[in-house]
């Protein structure tokens, strides 16, 4: 998910910052004390109102080269001056983190179904939103900050539902590699870790499915002083005398 999806932002940084904040909040009036917030903490500059003023004339300029727009007047009805504040005017379906939420509704409503083809559909177009960490090379202040850790923990978690309904699916050799590179990339995740164990042992591949287990006790050991948990220690063991192939029940999904 990255700024192609949220917009066309203008080059400056302060201004890129600011039109992200509009854009997360699209839709929703954005007082200026947020703006100045964001921008500037809690030490703006003494000509932070007349710097901010300038900064929105630069993004209606910004707004208005669109070919959407197409004119400064045009681009004053998308971007509001109202009392004290700002309120951007967007097309829900230009913004890929509402696409990203509708999505990821729709395959939580399916989950309640237990329909897992149509949840994983709807997961993989929510996932299919992002090509990259959220705002990508917009700086983020006290205010970006939070929502872009939100919608990181949201897309975890779509990935992890995601799986959980493949693996129930049978498909665990398609999403190896995923799988792999989720577990790599969350080396103390024990629900990606899991379910990397899972998919490798019904590939037949046993022996790796136990190295799994082993690096992550190291890894939780050496950097958060833990062990693995009770329900990952289950799995393991079940691994290690079981015959067969293993239900996601074993790891309580």
């Amino acid at each position: 998910m990255d700024d192609n999806g949220i917009g066309r932002l203008p080059s400056a940084p302060k201004q890129r910052q600011l039109l992200a904040l509009f854009l997360m909040n699209a839709g929703h009036f954005t007082p200026a004390s947020a703006c100045i917030e964001e921008l500037w903490g809690s030490d703006p500059p003494r000509t932070v109102t007349a710097t901010l003023q300038t900064y929105i004339l630069q993004i209606r300029r910004s707004l208005a080269a669109a070919p959407e727009i197409g004119s400064m007047a045009q681009a004053r009805k998308v971007l509001i001056t109202g009392n004290r504040g700002y309120h951007l005017i967007v097309p829900a379906d230009s913004l890929d983190v509402l696409e990203f939420q509708r999505w990821l509704r729709d395959g939580r409503r399916a989950a309640l179904r237990n329909d897992d083809e149509t949840q994983v559909r709807c997961l993989r177009m929510a996932l299919a939103q992002w090509r990259g960490p959220a705002l990508g090379d917009v700086p983020v202040g006290p205010l970006l900050r939070p929502q872009v850790e939100r919608l990181e923990e949201a897309r975890i978690a779509a990935m992890r539902e995601c799986f959980d309904a493949e693996l129930r699916l049978g498909r665990h050799q398609d999403i190896l590699g995923e799988l792999r590179t989720a577990a790599a990339r969350h080396p103390c995740d024990e629900e990606f870790q899991a379910q990397y164990m899972l998919a490798l042992y019904r590939s037949g591949q046993q022996l790796k499915a136990l190295d799994v287990f082993h690096r992550l006790r190291a890894t939780l050991a050496e950097q958060l002083g833990l062990g693995p948990s009770r329900t990952i220690r289950s799995l393991h063991e079940t691994m290690v005398h079981a015959h067969g192939e293993l239900s996601l029940e074993v790891i309580g999904a």
